[in-house]
């Protein structure tokens, strides 16, 4: 029998192949997609996301012990963890993105002061709640005027975005101020930069309460830390409830309290929490809308993220020009500083610039938020410009100079009129890179509470409960914002081409 050939032996192979691969690809799926309880006790580790920059109480590092965490939600994780048959694992994430990293599959639970609020009812299941607090409002010793919340109305007061103070406060009509942390609020309130702080009473009384120049003005409302768990893991929220259940009514509960000083007669409230006081708790999931008032409210944080960025830019290309002339043409001592600035400015992070700044040297150069965005900014791109006008300038012949020098101009005259305006005219794609850079760089003066874009973004998507949409628009006003910049530095770079 003459053999077939090999192509028409082929397609009976490859469906076999197709099908295997197909069914093992549908397994893995099915292992990944297992409900929450399932795959936590599959794996043996229930991964609970907190941040550690929250600080006391709730999770931080232990500074005797690098790498192993402590706090009374740490205690907690693991006593959750203990009741179902699993160990407890921390992961790391930032406080305002809790609920994003949740939904994504970060982590099986958030874990870390998650206060119950329409907007994250509405988009994640919340165990029965496992601390009662009350929202502190502290004000400055020497500014008698804050005696109420309603006396704060159209005046700055810091808390974290997207929390139930935040709400409170949008409410009351006073201009809220959002914080990364919880320490950066009373050391503003301190300098003046805030007129009062709201702030869960866990927070006030370590971080607040201890200065010396703030006063409590009182306590305004209630709220429930609970447990966050995603849509569709109802087995995992049930059994976690379960074992809130039993660890409150051990007594073991409050006994983790008491041993972080945040036990109160109110905590018994945790112990005798019934399901109809959850479902009560859990009823509001109402929800704003992207409408005409969140879109006025992204044309404004548009109109700071420009003002920032070009206010930066005009302090960064005269600063930058002056560093790349005295290290080209300045005596070599100046030259060694103006090399040491921009090494220093290059090498370390603009974060960490800006948090040096605006609250590491409060205590000797106050100023307000926007002020230091855009002087932090302007001396971070200084020096990236200082570099991209010493390249402009050194791609100029060296014979230019000499001729100029040798017709009897000055220096000074010299470089003003014959080798700057060819230096510009080379450096002028790598400026124009570099504001649009700064332009979208000017999202982290969101950690010194200035309400840009980005941060307007990440506001209004936790808002409405998405962040598709809202990511959208923010990048369409970016763009609005850079592309008209790139076309008009095409057009001057024609236009100097032509001269």
């Amino acid at each position: 029998m003459r053999e077939l050939p090999s192509r028409a032996r082929r397609p009976a192979f490859l469906p076999t192949c197709g099908v295997a691969l197909l069914a093992l690809t549908l397994l893995s799926c099915a292992a990944k997609e297992a409900p929450g309880l399932e795959r936590v006790r599959r794996e043996g580790v229930l991964r609970w996301g907190a941040d550690a920059q929250g600080g006391e109480p709730y999770a931080m590092e232990d500074p005797d012990v690098p790498g192993r965490m402590r706090g009374f939600e740490v205690e907690l994780a693991e006593a959750l963890a203990r009741e179902l048959g699993v160990r407890a694992q921390f992961v790391q994430n930032d406080w305002s993105s809790l609920i994003p990293s949740l939904e994504r599959g970060s982590f099986d639970v958030a874990l870390n002061g998650i206060e119950i609020t329409p907007a994250r009812a509405g988009r994640v299941l919340f165990t029965r709640p496992y601390f009662v607090f009350n929202l502190r409002l502290l004000a400055r010793k020497d500014d008698a005027s804050v005696t109420q919340l309603e006396s704060l109305k159209g005046r700055r007061v810091g808390t974290l975005a997207n929390s139930q103070a935040w709400e409170l406060l949008l409410r009351t009509g006073a201009q809220a101020v959002p914080y990364e942390g919880v320490e950066e609020p009373y050391i503003d309130l301190e300098q003046g930069r805030v007129e009062g702080v709201l702030m869960d009473d866990l927070i006030a009384q370590r971080y607040g309460q201890p200065r010396p120049g703030l006063r409590v003005v009182g306590d305004f409302g209630e709220g429930y830390y609970a447990i966050a768990v995603r849509p569709g893991e109802d087995d995992l929220r049930a059994a976690l409830d379960e074992a809130l259940v039993r660890i409150a009514r051990s007594g073991e509960l409050r006994a983790i309290f008491r041993r972080w000083g945040i036990d109160s007669a109110a905590q018994q409230r945790m112990v005798d929490w019934t399901d109809a006081q959850t479902r009560e708790v859990l009823s509001d999931t109402s929800t704003a809308h992207l409408g005409w008032g969140q879109l006025v409210l992204f044309l404004q944080a548009s109109l700071v993220t420009l003002l920032v960025s070009v206010g930066a830019m005009a302090l960064a290309i005269p600063l930058g020009v002056g560093l790349a002339l005295v290290r080209l043409y300045g005596p070599a001592w100046a030259g060694r500083l103006a090399t040491t600035y921009v090494e220093l400015f290059r090498g370390t992070p603009v974060l960490l610039q800006l948090y040096v700044l605006y609250y590491g040297l409060a205590g000797v150069l106050r100023l307000d938020a926007l002020s230091a965005a855009v002087l932090g900014l302007g001396l971070n791109y200084a020096a990236y410009e200082a570099e991209v006008y010493r390249a402009g300038v050194l791609a100029v012949p060296r014979g230019q100079l000499e001729a100029a020098l040798s017709l009897g101009m000055p220096m000074r005259l010299a470089l003003r009129r014959v080798i700057m305006p060819q230096a510009f005219r080379v450096a002028l794609p790598g400026v124009t890179n570099d504001f649009i850079a700064l332009l979208k760089d000017s999202s982290l003066v969101s950690v010194i509470s200035v309400v840009e874009l980005t941060k307007r973004m990440t506001i209004t998507a936790v808002d409405v409960r998405s962040w598709l949409l809202p990511g959208a628009l923010c990048a369409l006003l970016y763009l609005a914002m850079s592309y008209p910049l790139s076309r008009l530095a095409r057009r001057l770079e024609a236009r100097l081409e032509r001269g």
